[in-house]
């Protein structure tokens, strides 16, 4: 399990003056059966996003794509393909998780269990290990550090040490290819 993340909020008290109004381990984690962790830490739901209020926006049940004209935030710890691809094949080859609703899986891809597509952009960037950025053709080694910015394409990640990789990510909502 990963480590919690220590997320912090600002807003503006009632005199419009900045404050801190958020300061903790980010309540809402998704540890799931394939191998992924996956701490959500904010989320818009429109385009412009607003900055009032105080309520946190990820308290809600998980899911993987933003809301339509939205972006989420979060930081996703992926175990070891071993153990992932194990767990994923003791279902029959079944992704189980809440998270994946919403998304395309590419079962015709047989290169690795976890290729998908979603209707978004994606910015990810490695914050701690290894991981294999794979699309349809061609693969990438991405360490601490690197960034990739994923169009709605099919694609899948792999970690072949035996190390968890750590991942921030900002999905936005986009129109599909």
């Amino acid at each position: 399990m990963s480590p919690p993340v220590r997320r912090i909020v600002t807003g503006h008290n009632a005199a419009g003056k900045s404050i801190f109004v958020m300061d903790g381990a980010a309540p809402s984690v998704n540890a799931n059966n394939n191998g992924v962790t996956v701490t959500e830490l904010w989320e818009t739901r429109a385009t412009p996003a607003s900055n009032a209020g105080t309520e946190d926006p990820t308290l809600h049940a998980s899911r993987l794509l933003p809301p339509k004209n939205g972006s989420n935030f979060r930081v996703i710890e992926y175990l070891p393909d071993k153990q992932r691809i194990a767990a994923i094949r003791e279902r029959g080859g079944q992704q189980q998780s809440a998270m994946i609703e919403g998304y395309q899986r590419d079962t015709q891809n047989q290169r690795h269990p976890g290729f998908h597509k979603t209707d978004t952009v994606d910015y990810a960037i490695v914050l701690k290990g290894e991981i294999w950025a794979l699309m349809d053709e061609g693969e990438l080694l991405m360490k601490t550090g690197d960034v990739l910015i994923q169009r709605g394409t099919s694609h899948a990640w792999s970690v072949r040490t035996d190390e968890p990789a750590y991942v921030a990510f900002v999905l936005i909502d986009a129109e599909p290819v």
